[in-house]
């Protein structure tokens, strides 16, 4: 399995990060100053961003997690949509998921036209930078990352070996037992985790849901490479527990030391 070197991991999480505010300058984070679109959701807030230079073989696709009350509202759709079947991927997804999908993209460019939904228009984007021989990155935060898989899974199925990696944020889980087994890109994949984010761990259904790729845990100042979700969940119930009581250890003093002026 191919591993993620620390640059790559700082670039990712920081694009991830600029996915949410209304305004990027692409060419701050040397992209062509034509090289970005964005992609927006049905009610016209900006969903996604794809990022390219012309002398450069990687396009990211940075996608944005739930921002607002609808988006967390979905979350709780938990129930299973069939999801590409005229494809052949034959699985079903998180309801909710699904819909961030299929809803329709307001038009955002000139080239965008009415009524295409969202996987559509990010196929219409890429299509023509595929062809002139790029590679496909994608990453996502929260919801985005869930989202993230299924779409990189389908551009996978019609452009083949045209993904490059996927590297996800606080990612929930968005299929179950047939997505994991039918997930073309589980060896591209890198799902990080931090400390005890209580978002890794849903949707709360034993055995319905199935994470997917290399899972990066970053706890107590360390990395964890695919760590079981039961021993993940076990260890993080535990920090919450004792957590008052480490605020006590000697240690926490000493890396605290900094807060002082030096006098």
């Amino acid at each position: 399995m191919k591993s993620l070197k620390r640059y790559q991991y700082e670039r990712y999480a920081v694009l991830c990060r600029l996915a949410y505010p209304r305004i990027f300058k692409q060419t701050r984070y040397g992209f062509d100053p034509n090289g970005q679109r964005v992609i927006k959701n049905s009610r016209g807030k900006v969903l996604m961003r794809v990022l390219w230079s012309q002398d450069k073989e990687e396009v990211i696709v940075v996608i944005k997690g739930s921002h607002s009350l609808f988006d967390w509202l979905l979350n709780f759709a938990m129930w299973k949509r069939s999801c590409f079947s005229s494809l052949g991927l034959h699985y079903p997804i998180h309801a909710g998921f699904y819909y961030l999908i299929h809803q329709e993209s307001v038009p955002n460019h000139r080239d965008d036209r009415l009524g295409e939904p969202v996987y559509l228009r990010l196929e219409t984007i890429l299509a023509p930078l595929i062809k002139s021989g790029k590679r496909i990155s994608i990453t996502g935060h929260s919801s985005g990352g869930a989202i993230g898989l299924v779409l990189a899974d389908y551009l996978e199925s019609k452009y083949p070996n045209v993904i490059k990696r996927v590297v996800t944020f606080g990612q929930p889980a968005i299929g179950g037992w047939r997505f994991k087994q039918r997930y073309r890109l589980a060896k591209r994949t890198f799902r990080i985790c931090c400390d005890i984010d209580i978002v890794t761990f849903l949707p709360p259904i034993p055995f319905m849901y199935w994470h997917v790729g290399k899972v990066l845990w970053l706890y107590n100042e360390k990395i964890y490479e695919n760590t079981p979700t039961l021993i993940r969940l076990g260890r993080s119930i535990i920090s919450w527990l004792i957590r008052p009581f480490s605020y006590h250890l000697m240690s926490k003093y000493i890396r605290d030391k900094d807060f002082f002026d030096e006098r």
